[in-house]
């Protein structure tokens, strides 16, 4: 018996050894301890018998694993149905993506329409906005009775558009930025899109900045205007007035950049929560 076991010891099996040419035969693996027999009875107390409990219990046995989990035709096709059905109600309704109007070139401005009178009127129509949205007071009234409460304008400011305003750069990681002021011509998810006084387009980003803007401390809709109706804008460009939000008196707030990183179609049906914040 010493012999035999010192024989097993001794072998010595090449890994890196070809393996023999076999052609049309199946492979077969042979032992004789399966794994599974002495998996099962060394595991089992020592109390019992591993042997009749194998025969009995698990030789043989057929154990039914549960198919994995498939969508049903019924629900591919309604799933299909309703991506159907929203394709065609944009395009009945003529929404384009953001990928569409990339590659059309929707929000691309020409240099000779970047100029910052061209953008007054939208400006103008953006103040009398604000005056409608905030409930703004009309000219004459005491200043202490004028500006709206705080926890009335918030909320509205929060879900409104600044399409229009002048936003201001009053604090920003890139030193290059503070100070710079423009009419905000396309506000995105990240960033202001703004045009200067000295006609130049600016895309400022929203993240590590903190802007202020101006909304009117009075109406500018005059006293007959109804509510719903749009102002006129004036059609010859000599009649356009040059005076801005600023020079009137106003309202200065400030918008933390880091907060305010939505699209304004995604602010107006979101639901905001008070956070303490810290800005450094």
């Amino acid at each position: 018996m010493a012999s035999t076991s010192e024989s097993r010891d001794n072998v010595v099996v090449d890994l890196y050894k070809p393996l023999p040419p076999i052609r049309n035969q199946k492979l077969k693996l042979t032992s004789k301890d399966p794994y599974t027999p002495m998996y099962v009875q060394a595991n089992l107390t020592a109390n019992t018998d591993p042997a009749t409990i194998y025969e009995q219990r698990v030789k043989n046995r057929q154990l039914l694993l549960e198919n994995p989990v498939r969508d049903s035709r019924v629900k591919k096709e309604r799933l299909e149905k309703k991506t159907r059905k929203k394709a065609e109600k944009e395009r009945i309704a003529g929404v384009l993506g953001k990928k569409g109007a990339r590659s059309k070139g929707v929000w691309r401005l020409d240099e000779s329409q970047a100029k910052w009178n061209l953008f007054l009127p939208l400006h103008h129509l953006w103040q009398g906005y604000m005056s409608e949205l905030l409930g703004l007071a009309s000219p004459g009234t005491l200043s202490a009775n004028a500006a709206p409460s705080a926890a009335s304008m918030h909320p509205k400011l929060l879900k409104a558009d600044f399409h229009g305003s002048i936003m201001t750069v009053k604090q920003s990681k890139n030193p290059c930025l503070i100070g710079l002021s423009g009419i905000v011509i396309l506000e995105s998810e990240n960033a202001f899109k703004v045009i200067t006084k000295d006609n130049r387009v600016k895309l400022i980003p929203k993240q590590n900045a903190i802007f202020t803007f101006a909304v009117p401390l009075y109406s500018v809709l005059s006293p007959t205007h109804s509510a719903g109706v749009p102002s006129p804008l004036p059609v010859e460009p000599e009649n356009v007035k040059t005076e801005t939000v600023l020079d009137g008196p106003h309202i200065e707030l400030d918008l933390y950049g880091n907060q305010f990183r939505f699209r304004a179609a995604d602010r107006a049906g979101r639901k905001f929560k008070p956070k303490e914040t810290i800005e450094l």
